[in-house]
């Protein structure tokens, strides 16, 4: 594959949400599918996610639960994240990696003290859950992918789950943003005064647990997801992407840990600093009335330099996107993506 190839998808949902029934939705497609892209009036969707009025339905991620007294030891040494003596009800970002180190699978997990519940791309639950169940040897652990009976709610909020409030996962990017130690500095960042969480509820409670709140569709959720810089599974990563390339590094691996699968390759990147790819942000040319399509090619003058990854439009910054582009790369040069120039601001510095 060139440095350009767009990365495939997850395979789409099989679950038809019952919230496609309310009012004005409108259903997505392939990697989507199951869900409302939106319910009439994305930039207003937006701007009450913001608020942190609306909900968004993630029903169609998978869920998946690992119980057990060796469960989060077990998590530990299989992932990048630093699991030992994870709090009831805290939560973790974190990866499994190809022994070359390449990212395989991504995971949204939160103990609940006697369960581990683990949130993942739609179509992206057999597979990681068979990986998971295969590695399990003599250790005290079971595996289960829930996704017919356990759903997935999105919603920005202030705190961590808290006991009487339904158990989430919670976004750590917020917590780190001004954090110059160990990942690199985050200034620039547009920075969030919400975190993003994602409620498991059971899947036949669905519709009770959104309430009278508006909903929200995926444009709107997808359009802040790339206003905060933060990547996606099967987007923004192929089967050659390395944690260092879409900044992973600072919210989903643990650089103190011991041994885990790809750590090699996480240090060996991390101590020379020369990650071949990097994801950037960019500001489009917004006076078109369409967007460019996700993998469309993104050129300095006449040369392909990358590919989009994720596209959306902003409530207030107009037509965004997320683009890997080669690791060399000049920041200050502007981009063409379709014609439309892109305007770049950097992520991860080259």
């Amino acid at each position: 594959m060139s440095d350009v190839d767009v990365p495939a998808a997850p395979a789409r949902a099989s679950h038809r949400s019952p919230l496609l029934d309310a009012p004005r939705a409108v259903a997505g497609e392939g990697l989507e599918a199951g869900v409302a892209v939106h319910y009439g009036d994305p930039m207003r969707e937006q701007r009450l996610l913001e608020e942190g009025l609306a909900v968004v339905d993630l029903s169609h991620r998978d869920v998946i639960t690992v119980t057990g007294p060796d469960r989060l030891s077990w998590l530990h040494s299989l992932t990048t994240q630093h699991l030992l003596g994870l709090e009831p009800r805290q939560s973790r970002e974190a990866l499994v990696l190809t022994p070359k180190g390449h990212v395989e699978h991504s995971l949204h997990l939160v103990d609940d003290g006697t369960t581990t519940w683990v949130t993942t791309e739609p179509g992206a639950g057999p597979a990681l859950a068979g990986w998971l169940d295969r590695m399990r040897f003599m250790l005290r652990v079971e595996v289960a992918l829930v996704t017919d009976d356990w759903a997935v709610l999105g919603e920005p909020h202030a705190s961590e789950s808290v006991e009487g409030e339904p158990l989430a996962w919670r976004d750590p990017w917020p917590d780190l943003v001004g954090d110059t130690t160990a990942y690199g500095p985050t200034e620039g960042h547009p920075g969030t005064e919400r975190s993003w969480r994602e409620v498991i509820v059971p899947r036949a409670d669905l519709v009770a647990a959104v309430g009278d709140r508006p909903l929200a569709g995926l444009w709107a959720a997808e359009a802040l997801r790339v206003a905060a810089w933060r990547p996606r599974l099967g987007l923004e990563t192929d089967h050659r992407t390395i944690v260092h390339e879409v900044d992973w590094l600072r919210t989903a691996v643990h650089l103190h840990k011991g041994c885990y699968r790809g750590q090699e390759t996480v240090a060996r990147v991390h101590n020379l600093g020369r990650p071949p790819r990097r994801l950037v942000f960019l500001h489009l040319d917004g006076s078109g009335h369409t967007l460019p399509a996700r993998g469309s090619e993104v050129l300095a003058g006449d040369r392909v330099v990358g590919h989009l990854t994720s596209v959306g439009r902003h409530h207030v910054d107009g037509p965004i996107a997320l683009a890997i582009v080669k690791r060399n790369t000049d920041p200050g040069l502007e981009l063409l993506v379709d014609g439309l120039s892109a305007a770049q601001t950097v992520i991860v510095a080259p």
